[in-house]
């Protein structure tokens, strides 16, 4: 990072500071941060940019937005001490980070709003890389009888197929109609060992070390932090647990965003692995399991790692 000292002039400027202090919490696009901050596009955009050039900030391409983050460099310690100092004189900092809150709540709403619709036709509908193939080679993982987690479960039809054999299946998803139509579908079946739970994948409503296994299908794409999401795991399972990962493999089918609520248009091989691992996952195995022959052509990664 450029030396703090030759940037003073940039950080002198209190709305550059609220930027900076909104960023190091979450990465924001521009209609974000004029959102939170009831301030023009222009007037954003020109913080932003200045911002940039100084080396404070950085940005990554998602569909039709950038979104803005700060950038983490070695030697950003007195920036960060600056920006606590920043946060404690600047008065609309509280009201900054509540506007924060609001601005992610409102992102979550907008893909729990397409669950909801779809809720009761979800499993009649086309969902990217969700293969029977690609379930088949997850299950060879299976060693039951466990406590398993199927996190972001949708309507539960994969959890349904994981009671069977397992000892108990505990179905987290944060639409409500979700779990309305699963639950109802679990009583139709008689199913006992199946508990759904509304929660987010990334504050899961489960106990530490209390699963055998956690299961994320064609759902990790959909949390606004992957691996916050990962992390939950690697809480709620017990010591010598697993976890295992269906997802997309990165494309670059942008309407998927639209279409699905997609948060990421899937992960790379080295990004998953990497996730897993930093988590504290070891022994991590990665593949592509599935490639469609229908345009976009969406192919499904299946990782599996161990809880030492």
């Amino acid at each position: 990072m450029p030396s703090i000292v030759k940037n003073l002039r940039v950080l002198a400027d209190p709305l550059r500071l609220r930027i900076l202090l909104l960023l190091e919490r979450e990465e924001l696009s521009v209609a974000e941060l004029q959102e939170i901050l009831a301030m023009g596009q222009s007037t954003i955009s020109t913080h932003l940019s200045q911002l940039k050039q100084a080396g404070l900030v950085e940005d990554r391409r998602t569909g039709k937005n950038n979104l803005y983050r700060l950038k983490r460099d070695k030697g950003s310690e007195l920036l960060t001490q600056l920006l606590q100092q920043a946060e404690i004189e600047i008065r609309e900092a509280k009201h900054d980070q509540a506007a924060l809150k609001l601005a992610l709540r409102k992102r979550q709403d907008k893909m729990r709003s397409f669950f909801d619709e779809v809720a009761g036709r979800f499993g009649r509908t086309y969902v990217p890389g969700r293969s029977w193939k690609s379930v088949a080679e997850a299950l060879l993982q299976l060693m039951p009888p466990m406590v398993i987690a199927d996190l972001g479960a949708g309507e539960g039809a994969f959890s349904l197929l994981l009671s069977q054999r397992a000892k108990k299946v505990i179905a987290v998803d944060n639409s409500t109609k979700m779990i309305e139509v699963g639950s109802k579908q679990a009583k139709h079946q008689g199913t006992k060992n199946l508990e759904y739970r509304h929660g987010d994948m990334e504050k899961l409503p489960i106990e530490d070390a209390t699963v055998d296994l956690a299961f994320f299908s064609q759902s990790l794409h959909h949390a606004l932090h992957p691996d916050r999401a990962v992390a939950e795991a690697w809480r709620i399972l017990k010591s010598g647990g697993r976890i295992v990962v269906l997802d997309l493999v990165k494309h670059r089918f942008e309407e998927a965003r639209e279409l699905y609520a997609d948060q990421w248009l899937g992960f790379s091989e080295v990004e998953l692995k990497s996730a897993l691992e930093q988590a504290g996952f070891s022994n991590v195995q990665i593949s592509v399991v599935h490639k469609e022959v229908e345009s976009p052509h969406f192919q499904t990664l299946l990782a599996v790692g161990d809880k030492a």
